[in-house]
Order: C-alpha cells, then structure tokens, then sequence
C-alpha cells in the first residue's frame, strides 16, 4: 500500500491522528483537542426518532386523551394493568417476548398515549415501537404514578 494511502486511511481511523503537535508551552486553549461531533446520517436518525415521540405531562395526556382517536397503551404487566389502570387503556406489557409482534399489528396511522408505572418502561416501549414505523407516539413523564398524584381515578 502506497504512503498516501495508508495517511489517508490513518487521518479516516484516526482524524486526530492529523492535528498538529503543539508545545507544553503553547496556550491552553490551543493545546485542546476538539470535540467532534457525530456523523450526519445519526443527527438526522436522532432528529427523526425525536419527531415520531414527545414526551408530555399529566396535562397535555388528559388532553390528548380527550380524543378518542388516539390510543392510550398501557406496557405494564397484566398483574399491575389489573390493580388499576387509565380508563379505556390497552395492555401491552413492553417486557413480553410478543412486545415487538404484537405491536407491530397495531395501526401505525393512529396517535398512542404510551404509559407504565414511572416513564421508563414506556420509554423503552416507544424506541421500539418508533423502529417499527410509529410516528405518533407520546411519552406520560413519571408515568401511572404521577397521573395518580394529579387526582385521576384508576380503572380496576
């Protein structure tokens, strides 16, 4: 392999590899290496995923819920849909091996108000759902718990 090939393959493995070597002596701020920043094509996926979920308070849910076009998602367990729930929520424990499968046959062209206990499972369940084409999906921040502590009445 040529030598400007294999500089160029270093400057492609390693693009610091490339930055001058500056003296102890040479200001601080010269010396610093420069943060890089991720490549374009993970920006616009980042961006993208953030277009297909928002997360919302207890507020914006109600009023979302208000709709009853969209669709609220329940990804607890049965055992914890069954002590209580959000009224007119649908099961879907994001933890079961079917998470992927069964909400794959969901309609993708409809709104889901996705909720657990806390906000983390349902977070979970929302990075899934986006990869399989979800567009529409909306985190409840803290989850059942915090829609409780607002005063709303569980389902049982």
């Amino acid at each position: 392999m040529n030598t400007l090939k294999l500089c160029g393959l270093v400057v492609l493995l390693n693009p610091i590899a490339c930055l001058p070597v500056l003296p102890a002596t040479a200001p601080q701020s010269s010396r610093e290496i420069p943060s890089t920043t991720p490549p374009l094509l993970a920006v616009q996926q980042k961006d993208e995923k953030e277009k297909r979920v928002r997360n919302v308070g207890v507020a914006e849910f109600e009023q979302l819920r208000a709709d009853k076009k969209n669709v609220v998602l329940e990804v607890r367990t049965s055992q914890e849909f069954a002590a209580g729930h959000i009224p007119g929520a649908i099961n879907l424990d994001v933890n079961s091996a079917e998470f992927e499968q069964k909400a794959a046959a969901l309609d993708k062209s409809r709104s889901y108000l996705v909720h657990c206990a806390a906000g983390v499972r349902s977070a979970r369940a929302c990075d899934k759902m986006s990869k399989l084409d979800f567009s529409k999906l909306y985190n409840l921040e803290g989850g059942f718990k915090a829609w409780e502590k607002a005063g709303h009445k569980a389902e049982r």
